[in-house]
């Protein structure tokens, strides 16, 4: 995951070098192996390198094309390198030696602007185009890799990995965004768009879209829509099964491609461990491995399903485990303090377990870490149910009812399912219609409950109009059925929220200079789970039941047929919470003037009342203060 970094001043002014260093060193971390830096009168483009393909090795990006009229900086990993290669005449140069900023490069020079369809892969790219005096970016179909960018009405462009290498620019200007304050205040409304930032006239290139930048100003395009397509129809449940396993191997060898040691997140789910068990499988074929995988367990609690089911993937042959204990977090401090404090966003305050689990991977030396965060939107069986119900198979939905609420420990009586299908399935649209109405009028007041039940200050969220951005969450899902179910997962693998989750995960990896990897992103993949029949998604109570069939023999029966879900995420913070809660309290009394301009700081929780809902809300101010406090004033490079 490198850092990529450039300016552009469109009024013919020089970049100035001074400039380019200083974002250099702020990126240094995301890419520690080495740095690049071009500029030419008024253009510049940098890189900082972290070397994670074999190919990286041998490339110093930004690199120019021959006639040095095209310069690139691309922090990428791409799957269709030997079709790009045969497509752009490559085959007469050793394939291990052409990078994918080449790559890249090459293709734009033969398609154009039409180069980020012919790409398959993970990436964020900028080209100077000296030809046109044009800016050409874009980023990958599902935002795995970060964009930012800043444009001024003048003729200023500058663009990074990260805010903080364009809030470093004299030129930028260096203004909170208080509405995202109140959507960390809100939670919910992370998810609420593809763009805003922490920060005024500082905004992310969304996934799937390219954007082009000339004298006349700016203009975004998105370049790609996962459009279903038809539902796809096999003889056999082991038919899919075998399907689906190609394909997912396949995203899985394409992202085991690594300069080094490639690891794997391992929880005791579905997800995680069957990319480790076909990642295992991959690299003894090839007379590799063993695979590192990383684990946090619960500390002392024999009753945890999560930490049982953990051991029981543990037992695959070809693993070298290693396990984050939440008992023992003292051996990841300071660092894991640090890291928890200096978060780049407010909404990175809780993954305490993430961020245990990559500094443990890079302890150990590894830069690259697959994982399966993805797994439950893009195998999520959505309205399945509801859409069989329409079809009049009362009894199959019984039946999935009664094995859904077995899965899930009994917390959904089959009855209450069966009542909440049927109003979702037959509640005429002149009645939904009106429900919706109903619900406008009383929106306000569904406004205040949220301000009630939340910190926030009323007079600051009537003054950002927390109305509006509730109301601008909801537009993203719609009430109703979609036409199919295939649409309906991919409205749902488009919703910000995937894109905020994996920006959350990338945040914190690129701290500590690793390289998350999402073989459930596949586009290959992604493109057949959601035109899979609903029977193949949930069947007999068991969600992602393809997967399931997929991993017979490869994954430990007591894995693949695990019952309900466990999350360690709070058990992580809260182990944290207890070494740093003299810091909370003091941080909160020192800037409660700050606070208040955001908080109503007369419902601040007690932090002895033992409440851990309470405890997580101070957490949360604990580290908002930090974080304002630091955005005081323009940080210097040195910072």
């Amino acid at each position: 995951m490198s850092g990529i970094f450039g300016i552009v001043h469109f009024d013919d002014r020089p970049v100035q070098p001074h400039d380019m260093v200083a974002m250099a060193a702020t990126l240094k971390r995301r890419g520690p192996d080495g740095s690049g830096m071009w500029h030419d009168g008024p253009a510049g483009l940098g890189h900082t390198m972290l070397a994670t393909t074999p190919e990286s090795l041998h490339e110093q990006p930004p690199i120019l094309n021959r006639r040095k009229n095209l310069v690139i900086t691309a922090d990428a990993r791409l799957d269709n390198r030997d079709e790009l290669i045969d497509s752009l005449g490559l085959r007469h140069q050793p394939a291990g030696e052409i990078g994918d900023n080449a790559l890249i490069l090459g293709a734009y020079e033969k398609w154009g602007e039409a180069c980020s369809t012919k790409l398959l892969g993970d990436f964020a790219f900028a080209i100077w185009d000296g030809r046109s005096r044009c800016l050409f970016c874009a980023r990958d179909p599902f935002g795995v890799r970060p964009f930012y960018y800043h444009h001024s009405v003048g003729g200023f462009f500058a663009f990074a990995s990260e805010p903080r290498a364009i809030l470093m620019l004299p030129q930028t200007p260096y203004r909170i965004n208080e509405g995202r304050i109140a959507d960390f205040l809100i939670s919910q409304l992370e998810g609420i768009d593809k763009t805003s930032t922490f920060f005024e006239e500082l905004y992310r290139l969304p996934p799937a879209h390219t954007l082009t930048v000339t004298p006349r100003g700016i203009r975004r395009r998105r370049y790609w829509t996962l459009a279903p397509g038809p539902e796809i129809r096999l003889s056999s449940d082991e038919e899919y099964a075998e399907a689906f396993l190609e394909i997912l191997t396949e995203a899985v060898r394409c992202r085991l491609r690594g300069a080094g040691p490639v690891g794997s997140m391992l929880s005791g789910g579905m997800d995680s461990g069957s990319i480790v068990a076909v990642a295992r499988a991959l690299l003894a074929d090839v007379g590799q491995g063993p695979l590192p995988t990383f684990s946090a367990v619960a500390s002392g609690d024999e009753h945890c399903v999560e930490t049982r089911t953990i051991h029981a993937a543990q037992t695959m042959a070809g693993l070298d485990p290693h396990v984050v204990d939440s008992g023992r977090l003292d051996d990841l401090l300071p660092e894991l303090e640090n890291l928890s404090w200096s978060l780049d966003e407010p909404f990175d305050t809780h993954i305490t377990l993430v961020r245990a689990m990559d500094l443990a991977a890079r302890r150990h030396g590894v830069k690259v870490l697959l994982d399966g965060i993805d797994g439950d939107t893009v195998l999520s069986e959505g309205t399945h149910l509801t859409r069989l119900l329409r079809r009049g198979r009362w009894l199959t939905v019984w039946r999935e009812s009664v094995g859904q609420n077995r899965f899930w420990g009994g917390d959904y009586p089959p009855w209450r399912q069966m009542s909440y299908r049927a109003r979702q399935a037959f509640v005429p649209e002149p009645v939904r219609r009106w429900r919706q109405a109903l619900r406008a009028r009383n929106h306000q007041a569904e406004v205040q409950r949220i301000i009630r039940e939340s910190m926030i200050d009323p007079a600051f969220a009537q003054r950002i109009r927390l109305g509006d951005r509730l109301q601008a969450l909801d537009a993203h899902s719609p009430p109703g059925l979609t036409p199919s179910l295939a649409q309906e997962r991919a409205r749902a693998v488009d919703h910000p929220y995937l894109t905020v989750g994996l920006e959350r995960y990338n945040r914190a990896a690129s701290a500590l200079a690793l390289e998350p990897r999402h073989p459930f992103l596949d586009r290959r993949l992604v493109a057949f789970s959601i035109a899979l029949p609903g029977e193949q998604k949930l069947a007999q109570g068991w969600q992602k039941m393809i997967l399931r069939r997929a991993m017979a023999g490869q994954l430990p029966e007591a894995v693949r047929w695990r019952w309900g879900k466990e999350h360690l995420g709070w058990v992580f913070t809260a182990a944290l919470m207890k070494s740093m809660q003299a810091n909370v309290e003091w941080i909160i009394h020192e800037h409660g003037d700050t606070l208040s301009s955001y908080l109503d700081m007369n419902r601040m929780p007690c932090a002895t009342a033992g409440d851990p809902e309470q405890e997580s809300r101070l957490f949360d101010v604990a580290h908002l203060a930090v974080w304002l406090d630091r955005h005081a004033a323009r940080p210097r490079p040195e910072d």
